[in-house]
């Protein structure tokens, strides 16, 4: 039987080469294409261009006008640089962010003059050089000081330069650094910036990895793609999205989560973008020029590995760490990696545990981390309104807060995969959650407390919404889900239907809509109403020490 193979599909080339019209068409007389208003990162599709005017077949193979939107591109960064070489940091929000060597845009910017440099006119040749040297210094002075997802793509761009300019110390100085990389990687395949895994960032480091790999053939760099792309393909949903129960960074975001040339090196992780490329375009999804010219200008191909979520039984265990329970059409996920709170405000609470997806309707329960969103937490022991985040507060206190436990000291999982089990311990106080799928459209939560503190426990049921569709209760409310405020207590019991599920509400329950994450990416960290969270609350007290919820796929 033969082997399935993954090669880049025709619809990058499509995607690339139908994009070219539209970006020449965006640049303006100084050089600068996009939006209003401009940034250093809108520079960035001179990659794509530069990969269509070099591709065999492409209908723009050579073109003198690309050339010189090219060209112009580049003198548009260098007239934008400011003495060190650095552009300012800033958002098409409007938001700044100080000067940066922008990482992502250096790398754009060197490796489209490895491709063009030849056919460069020598006064532009020298501008560039100029300009490219400038950046590259104090890249090389100052950038690989530590491991992170953006030093290490400093380190790519660097390598790179260094076979451009002929610099060998600065090839050495990247493979050096690179090496450092592979050494601080989890044996689970992903890199941290405090504790546990930092999901979606995981992939930058892949991507990094992938053309330096391309550039270099350095083989010290494949056993950690290997493992790399194991880890995507066990935390990747059936529908492509990104498993967000361990991530310390980012909370869940819907959609196909496409790979990068890292991927396309091992057999692991082409089978992950067979998959992500196959339901991103039944979707109806295109490629952006940028991805499609990275992986046509540095992924490989070869044979392909089947993905966790492309199997209909899986478990996958990372130590006492973190669990994945696949049993189609149900997704369970539970992480036990607990943390204390950390006052950088990209490190989010290690507050919410567990996760659960239907092939039907998604992601259902979990939704990932914040900060000054108790609510959020799977549990809470002590005045939830301690905690809250003020609107406009650019610099807030993120706690701890006295009188207030919303992250558990330590969390355990439990043996069984069948009925997948967690324990979470705040202080003298125990939380517990258990998963019993019953059917295929049937599965039972069950939330426990062991209360010793004597201050108020709660647990959090988040739930994901989806905008515009119809919130139903038992007792025949009925309500469009929009930016609107809604409570409803459930006294006497009853259920819950949203969005093609349907949980029943156990007597004393309570449920809240929106509850808001801090937004760490908006400085006054505002958020909008598309990343809140449905919550059902579930206190215990008065003796209650547990609760029963059945989640119905309807």
């Amino acid at each position: 039987m033969m082997k399935k193979v993954w090669k880049p599909e025709p619809e990058l080339r499509e995607a690339l080469f139908s994009a070219v019209p539209e970006i020449l068409g965006s640049q303006r007389e100084d050089g600068r294409f996009g939006t209003e208003p401009w940034i250093c990162r809108d520079q960035q599709v001179m990659l794509a261009l530069a990969a269509a005017w070099s591709l065999k077949d492409s209908p723009y193979q050579g073109d003198e006008k690309v050339l010189r939107a090219i060209v112009r591109g580049g003198d548009a960064l260098i007239d934008d640089q400011d003495e060190e070489g650095k552009w300012i940091f800033r958002k098409k929000d409007h938001s700044t962010w100080g000067q940066i060597y922008m990482p992502w845009t250096y790398s754009r910017w060197i490796r489209t003059y490895q491709i063009v440099q030849k056919a460069m006119e020598k006064e532009d040749q020298e501008r560039w050089e100029e300009g490219l040297l400038l950046g590259l210094e104090g890249i090389s002075k100052t950038c690989l000081d530590r491991i992170h997802n953006i030093p290490t793509h400093h380190a790519m761009t660097l390598f790179c330069a260094g076979q451009v300019f002929k610099r060998e110390d600065w090839k050495k100085q990247a493979q050096e650094f690179m090496g450092r990389v592979v050494d601080k990687q989890s044996p689970y395949g992903w890199w941290t910036e405090n504790i546990g895994p930092v999901v979606a960032y995981n992939y930058v480091y892949s991507d990094a990895f992938g053309v330096y790999y391309k550039m270099s053939g350095d083989v010290r760099v494949l056993a950690a793609l290997e493992r790399a792309s194991r880890f995507h393909a066990n935390y990747t949903y059936p529908d492509g999205s990104s498993v967000e129960t361990v991530d310390e960074r980012n909370p869940y975001k819907e959609g196909v989560h496409l790979g990068n040339p890292g991927f396309s090196c091992t057999a692991a992780g082409r089978g992950y973008l067979a998959q992500q490329h196959r339901l991103f375009l039944e979707a109806g999804g295109t490629f952006d020029e940028d991805y499609a010219a990275n992986m046509l200008l540095y992924a490989g191909e070869g044979p392909i590995e089947e993905t966790a979520a492309g199997q209909e039984k899986h478990t996958y265990r990372m130590g006492e760490d973190a669990l994945i329970v696949s049993r189609r059409p149900w997704f369970l996920s539970l992480s036990a990696y607990a943390c204390p709170i950390h006052e950088n405000r990209f490190r989010q609470d290690r507050q919410n545990f567990v996760s659960v997806f239907h092939n039907q309707t998604g992601l259902i329960v979990g939704g990932g981390n914040a900060k000054l969103q108790p609510l959020w937490s799977t549990f809470t022991v002590g005045d939830t309104s301690l905690m809250k985040h003020t609107p406009g507060d650019e610099d807030p206190e993120f706690g701890p807060f006295k009188g207030l436990l919303h992250v558990p000291e330590r969390a355990k999982p439990g043996k069984h995969t069948e009925q997948p089990e967690l324990s979470l311990y705040y202080g003298e106080d125990v939380g517990t959650v258990k998963l019993v799928p019953e059917d295929e459209q049937k599965l039972r939560l069950v939330y426990g407390a062991v209360q010793k503190s004597g201050l108020p426990v709660e647990g959090h049921v988040t739930l994901l919404p989806r905008l515009g569709k119809t919130l139903r209760s038992s007792s025949g409310d009925s309500v469009e889900l929009d930016e609107a405020a809604v409570e409803w207590a459930g006294s006497e019991g009853g259920w819950i239907e949203h969005a093609g599920w349907r949980l029943s509400l156990p007597e004393g329950a309570q449920l809240v809509w929106p509850a808001l994450p801090h937004n760490p990416y908006r400085k006054a960290g505002d958020s909008t109403v598309e990343e809140a969270r449905l919550v059902v609350v579930l206190p215990f007290s008065g003796g209650v020490a547990q609760y029963e919820l059945v989640l119905e796929v309807v």
